[in-house]
C-alpha cells in the first residue's frame, strides 16, 4: 500500500519521468502535490498498471491534487544534453510550474539536479512507495503514451500506437525500412549492431 512521505515539509511535489528508454519522441516528467492523509484507491507505480487502469487514475488524480504539472524535453534537446540531464530539465521544466512556496520535492531514482534551492530526497522504486511520485508517474506516462499516439498518425510505420517509441523489433524494422524522422534520438542506438562473421 502506498503512502504518504513522511516529512514535516509541506507543501511537497513528488517527481517522476516517463520515457527514457525510448528511441523516439521526448522524455516527459511530472510534478505533483497532494493533500495530507489522501488516500486514492488503485494508485500504484504506473509500470504494475495496466493503460485502462492508468487512464481511469489521471482524471482522479488531477482532482485531487492541490497542484501538478508537466514538462517535457525534445528529443533534440536529449541529444544535445543526454537522456539524464534531459529528465532532469523536464522535471525543472514541471516544477516551475508549481507554486513558488514548495518546501520539499521527493523524486524517483537515485539521482537529482538540485532544483533552486528546495531540498530534496531521491527514493529508489519511489514511485512504488509513495503516493506523490506515484501519481507523478501515472500523469506522465499517460501524457508522454497520448503524445506517441498523436505522432503515430503520420509516421505509421514504427507503430508508435503500440510501442510508444521503445525499442520493439518493429520499431526497429521500421527504422530499417523507412530511415529515422526528427523524432528519434539520433545519440540512440537506433538499429540493433549484428556481429558479422567472415568465412
Amino acid at each position: 500500500m502506498l503512502k504518504p512521505y513522511h516529512t514535516t515539509l509541506f507543501p511537497e511535489a513528488g517527481c517522476d519521468e516517463a520515457g527514457r528508454g525510448c528511441l523516439a519522441g521526448p522524455v516527459v516528467a511530472a510534478a505533483v502535490i497532494l493533500p495530507h492523509r489522501i488516500k486514492i484507491p488503485g494508485l500504484d507505480d504506473s509500470k504494475k498498471l495496466t493503460e485502462l487502469q492508468r487512464e481511469k487514475l489521471v482524471p482522479i488524480i488531477k482532482q485531487k491534487a492541490l497542484n501538478w504539472a508537466i514538462g517535457v524535453c525534445s528529443p533534440q534537446e536529449i541529444d544535445q544534453i543526454n537522456i539524464l540531464n534531459a529528465s532532469f530539465l523536464a522535471m525543472h521544466r514541471a516544477l516551475a510550474q508549481l507554486p513558488s512556496n514548495i518546501a520539499h520535492i521527493i523524486v524517483d531514482g537515485n539521482r537529482f539536479t538540485k532544483y533552486e534551492t528546495i531540498p530534496h530526497s531521491c527514493i529508489i522504486r519511489g514511485d512504488g512507495i509513495y503516493l506523490s511520485i506515484a501519481a507523478a508517474s501515472v500523469l506522465a506516462k499517460t501524457y508522454r503514451d497520448e503524445l506517441m499516439q498523436g505522432l503515430h498518425s503520420d509516421f505509421p510505420h514504427y507503430a508508435w500506437d503500440k510501442n510508444k517509441g521503445y525499442p520493439t523489433k518493429v520499431h526497429r524494422k521500421g527504422i530499417s525500412e523507412f530511415g529515422s524522422c526528427v523524432h528519434h534520438r539520433m545519440t540512440f542506438t537506433l538499429l540493433e549492431r549484428q556481429l558479422s562473421i567472415d568465412i
